[in-house]
């Protein structure tokens, strides 16, 4: 957006024009100005019939500095304690395990800011009892003389280890290299648009020790295609915020997402922002259906499809439908406090397309959110 355009929307309205993960073009090559920390608390519970299965709660910080004039750094920091249930098959409860675990993790992206450009070099680390992850990360963003377009690239490449608990024999390891490009266009003073897409070629182990029988191929191959547009309305000091995702995986898993939000500010210091998700997936190739009128275990492997076969629930076909709301107060240009709710409902039927898989009980989840940053 050219910087004549920028001047004549209102800071609310600016704020509400940026793309999720992606700054303003014409700010996507300025360093911070000022030292920003932040603090989230997420609490999430997820629920079947008969069964509360997981509740996660996680307190995260994060901060954004500058570093002399063309230099910036982030960093993040989250503790994840996950307790609960989670059924063997499907969503059989019965055999359905308790479960304990705490999982420590943090990030770190330092950038340089130079004329219409700006490169990223970041690093990320995960460790549970019986997981962990490290990463590397570069980007490199530019834009043209009018700020009208922007561009980004990225290379990411993670190594992961995996264990279960009660399998000490159990060390696997997985490899995954991601790509992505994408491309932003202030299409008016009020429209900005978003295409990108993501590639990701992982390598090693995909089965999930804690289900039976589950046996997935040894490699999977990621895409995505995000379309976003965000347009501002000046006469309400509002913004509608739309996007649509398409997933598609070497599993056969193939899933459509469609989200909107209505950012409204009232007054100089509130923000309200309600938001609606559609999902659909299919199933994926080697996921086995729960055999009509009974509780016992799926097909074995050699059953399936080439001696592959998965009862995760997580890769049947279904429908989903999530309803947000998250108001934001500005305390004072330093300090902005926020809170967001979210509720999930997943049902095989819900499915677009197609028949959803059969036999699954209905699932949902909510999840609730308490934030706060301050700048100085």
């Amino acid at each position: 957006m050219a910087a004549t355009d920028a001047t004549s929307c209102s800071s609310v309205l600016a704020a509400a024009l940026l793309l999720p993960g992606l700054a303003a073009p014409a700010m996507a090559q300025q360093a911070p100005e000022k030292t920003e920390l932040s603090f989230k608390l997420l609490d999430y519970q997820d629920r079947q019939p008969g069964l509360e299965r997981t509740h996660v709660r996680a307190p995260s910080l994060g901060l954004i500095t500058p570093l002399g004039e063309q230099w910036g750094l982030e960093a993040g920091l989250v503790r994840d304690t996950v307790s609960g249930a989670s059924p063997r098959w499907h969503s059989a409860v019965s055999g359905a395990s308790r479960q304990t675990e705490r999982r420590d993790a943090g990030d770190l992206r330092i950038t340089h800011y130079g004329h219409r450009q700006s490169w990223s070099v970041g690093t990320a680390l995960s460790d549970e009892n019986d997981y962990s992850s490290r990463s590397l990360s570069v980007e490199h963003r530019w834009s043209t003389e009018d700020n009208n377009r922007s561009y980004q690239l990225g290379l990411g490449w993670t190594r992961d280890k995996i264990g279960a608990t009660g399998q000490p024999s159990l060390q696997e390891k997985r490899r995954t290299l991601e790509t992505m490009a994408s491309v932003t266009q202030a299409w008016t003073a009020s429209d900005l648009v978003q295409f990108s897409l993501t590639h990701r070629r992982g390598e090693g182990f995909y089965s999930d020790p804690y289900k039976f029988p589950d046996v997935r191929p040894r490699s999977r191959h990621q895409s995505t295609a995000l379309l976003r547009w965000n347009h501002a309305i000046d006469a309400w000091d509002a913004a509608l915020k739309l996007s649509y995702r398409w997933y598609g995986d070497s599993f056969g898993v193939r899933a459509h997402t469609l989200e909107g939000h209505w950012v409204q500010s009232i007054g100089s210091r509130w923000t309200i922002t309600p938001g609606l998700r559609l999902y659909s997936q299919r199933a994926a190739s080697f996921y086995v259906d729960p055999r009509p009128g009974s509780d016992a275990p799926p097909a074995l492997p050699g059953e399936g499809s080439n001696g592959l076969v998965s009862a995760d629930q997580r890769l049947a076909g279904f429908g989903a439908v999530a309803l947000s709301l998250k108001g934001e107060w500005m305390v004072s240009p330093a300090l902005s406090l926020d809170v967001r709710v979210e509720q999930y409902e997943q049902r095989g039927a819900w499915r677009v397309g197609g028949e959803g898989s059969p036999g699954l009980a209905p699932f949902s989840a909510r999840h609730w959110m308490l934030g706060g940053s301050y700048k100085f």
